[in-house]
C-alpha cells in the first residue's frame, strides 16, 4: 500500500519564496448556483465579522479562548433560505502582547486548523499555541478553530439517543458468523433511518463540499482576503476541497497526513485502503512490544505478541474487564495505538497487567461510561456528523452483498482492522437521499500558491499511496516526508525537521526546492511493566 521509494531529499534545504497569489473575485460567468450563493454568504459575512466573546458554557472551554458565530446557509444554492450559526473560536497572536518578549514578531493574520474527522470539532485546536513547538507560530498568527456544520454547537447533528449509543462489552471477531453480520446490519439500517428521521431533507446538505464553502464565509468573517489554512487528516479533504473551488482565495495551505483526494477512491475505497494499511502499523506495534519483552513479558516475537493478545481477547469475550472491556473495546485501545505511538507503550502495559491478574490499568483505558451522559451526547453527536458527510460524500455500494464479498477478501490478509471498520461506516450502505460527486480536485501550474504536504511514511489513517496523489494533483506543492514513522498528524509534533520545514513556510513563505524527508522521531521509550 505505502510506496518504498521516496523523492529526493534537498540536501541543505534550499529555500525559495512564494509568490503573492492574486485578491479573492466575484464568481465567473456561468458559474454554479452554490458558487453565487457562496459569494452572497460571503460578502454578508465580511460586512458582518465576528463578535468573540465568552465561549459557550456547555463546551467547557478555557477563559483563554474567546467565540463568536458565523452564518451560512444550509443550501448554498438558497443563500437566502434557512440559515445555521458555525461556531468559531480564536487565540490572538501572542505577538500583539507587549509584556511577550516576542511582541517585534509581525503579524500575519488569522491560521484556520481543522484538526481531522469528519465529525470533529475543531473549537479546542487553537490551544495548541501553548505548546512550546507552535509558539512562534503563534506569535505570528491568530490561531483560529471552529465547529464544522453538524458538530455541537454549529447545528448539531444526532442520529440515535446519545443513551443508547455508548456500547458495552461486545465481540469483535476477525470472521463473523453469518447471525453476528445480521445483527451488525440491522443495527446499520437502523442507525441510517435514525439520522433521517431525526434530521430529514437538511439532512443532504451535510458534506465536505459544503463545508469547504462554509470555510470560505469564515475566511471572509474574519476580514481576511486570502486564507492561511492548515488541514491534518480529513481536514486535509476539506483544504483539498477549497483549494479546487478557491483557488484565488488562498495564501498558504498545509496538507498533515493526507487523505487520498482521487474521486473514484473517496469514502468506500479509501476505507479499504486505511483497514489494509492497518495490519502493517499493528505489525509495527508488535514488533516494538516484542523487542520489549524484558519489561512486558508478552512474547519476543510478532507472533507470539498476537497470541498473548488473542489470549486476552478470548478471556474478555468470557468475562469482561470491569464490566466494560471486551474484544471490541481492546480492539478499539491498540487501534489508538495505530495513530500514534505513543500509546504503545501503555497499551503494552495494560494488556501485560491484564494478563497477570490486574484488569485495572486496561479499564482505565479502554473502558466505556455511559453513565456519563455530556461524554455520551458528544461522542453521539460526532459520530453522526461523521456518519453523515462521509455517507453523503460519495457513493457507497448498497446493502451488505458488496461489503461482505470484498471485506471477506481483504481480511484474510488484513484481519485486524477491516471488520472494525466495516461496522463503523455500514451505515452508509442504508443512506437516503442523494449523493455528492466527488469533483477531480487537481490544479495546474500557477492556479494555486505553492503549499505544503506533510506525511509519515508507514502512516495507517493515510496511506502513503494517497499522499503521493494528492502531491500529484496540487502543482507547485512540495512534499515533506518522516521516514520509517507512522504516526498520524506530524505538525508541531516531536521532530525538530518537520518543524523547522512548517515554520519557514507558515512564518517566511518559504519552502525546500524540492521534495524532502527527515529521519523521523525516535521510536517511544518502555514504560515500566509487570515483568520488568
Amino acid at each position: 500500500m505505502r510506496a518504498a521509494v521516496l523523492l529526493p531529499a534537498a540536501g541543505s534545504l534550499l529555500l525559495t519564496a512564494l509568490t503573492a497569489a492574486p485578491a479573492p473575485t466575484a464568481p465567473a460567468a456561468g458559474a454554479t448556483a452554490e458558487a453565487r450563493g457562496t459569494a452572497v454568504a460571503a460578502a454578508r459575512a465580511a460586512a458582518a465579522g465576528i463578535a468573540f466573546g465568552r465561549c459557550p458554557k456547555a463546551e467547557d472551554l478555557p477563559g483563554s479562548l474567546r467565540c463568536g458565530t458565523v452564518t451560512v446557509p444550509l443550501d448554498y444554492a438558497r443563500p437566502d433560505g434557512r440559515q445555521i450559526e458555525l461556531t468559531v473560536s480564536r487565540v490572538r497572536a501572542t505577538h500583539r502582547d507587549p509584556h511577550n518578549a516576542r511582541h517585534k514578531v509581525p503579524g500575519q493574520g488569522a491560521l484556520v486548523h481543522q484538526p481531522g474527522g469528519p465529525g470533529t470539532g475543531g473549537l479546542y485546536g487553537p490551544l495548541i499555541g501553548m505548546m512550546p513547538q507552535w509558539q512562534r507560530i503563534a506569535a505570528a498568527y491568530d490561531l483560529v478553530g471552529y465547529a464544522p456544520r453538524g458538530v455541537a454547537p454549529s447545528a448539531p447533528l444526532s442520529c440515535q439517543d446519545p443513551k443508547g449509543f455508548v456500547e458495552g462489552p461486545r465481540p469483535a471477531p476477525t470472521r463473523p458468523s453469518a447471525a453476528f453480520e445480521r445483527e451488525r446490519v440491522a443495527e446499520a439500517e437502523a442507525y441510517a433511518r435514525g439520522c433521517h428521521e431525526r434530521t430529514g431533507n437538511a439532512l443532504r446538505h451535510y458534506h465536505s463540499l459544503n463545508n469547504a464553502r462554509d470555510l470560505d464565509v469564515v475566511r471572509a468573517a474574519l476580514g481576511e482576503p486570502r486564507l492561511t489554512f492548515m488541514g491534518t487528516s480529513d481536514g486535509t479533504y476539506l483544504g483539498a476541497l477549497y483549494a479546487e473551488l478557491f483557488p484565488s482565495h488562498v495564501r498558504r495551505m498545509v496538507f498533515d497526513s493526507p487523505a487520498d483526494p482521487a474521486p473514484e477512491r473517496v469514502g468506500y475505497r479509501n476505507l479499504l485502503d486505511r483497514s489494509e494499511a492497518f495490519e502493517g502499523r499493528w505489525r509495527d506495534v508488535r514488533e516494538w512490544i516484542a523487542r520489549h519483552d524484558d519489561v512486558y513479558r508478552l512474547g519476543g516475537t510478532p507472533g507470539q505478541v498476537q497470541r498473548a493478545y488473542d489470549t486476552a481477547s478470548a478471556r474478555l469475550a468470557r468475562r469482561p474487564a470491569g464490566g466494560t472491556v471486551g474484544p471490541a473495546q481492546l480492539r478499539g485501545a491498540f487501534l489508538d495505538a495505530g495513530y500514534d505511538d505513543v500509546y504503545w507503550p501503555y497499551r503494552a502495559e495494560a494488556l501485560s497487567a491484564y494478563l497477570r491478574g490486574d484488569p485495572q490499568p486496561l479499564v482505565d483505558q479502554a473502558g466505556t461510561h455511559p453513565e456519563e451522559e455530556d461524554a455520551a451526547a458528544e461522542a453521539e453527536n460526532a459520530d453522526a456528523a461523521r456518519t453523515a458527510v462521509e455517507c453523503n460524500d460519495a457513493a457507497w455500494p448498497a446493502g451488505f452483498a458488496t461489503w461482505d464479498r470484498d471485506s471477506t477478501r481483504l481480511a484474510r490478509r488484513a484481519p485486524f482492522a477491516t471488520w472494525s471498520n466495516v461496522w463503523a461506516h455500514l451505515p452508509c450502505a442504508f443512506w437516503r437521499g442523494p449523493r455528492q460527486r466527488p469533483p477531480d480536485v487537481r490544479t495546474g501550474p500557477g492556479e494555486l500558491p505553492p503549499t505544503l504536504v506533510l506525511a509519515a511514511e508507514r502512516d495507517a489513517a493515510a496511506p502513503y499511496d494517497g499522499v503521493l496523489e494528492l502531491h500529484r494533483r496540487l502543482s507547485g506543492s512540495v512534499l515533506v516526508t518522516e521516514r520509517d514513522t507512522g504516526t498520524h498528524g506530524i505538525g508541531g509534533g516531536p521532530d525538530a525537521c518537520v518543524n523547522g520545514r512548517l515554520e519557514a513556510y507558515l512564518l517566511e513563505g518559504r519552502l525546500p526546492e524540492r521534495d524532502t524527508s527527515c529521519a523521523g522521531r525516535p521510536e517511544p521509550r518502555p514504560r515500566p511493566g509487570p515483568g520488568s
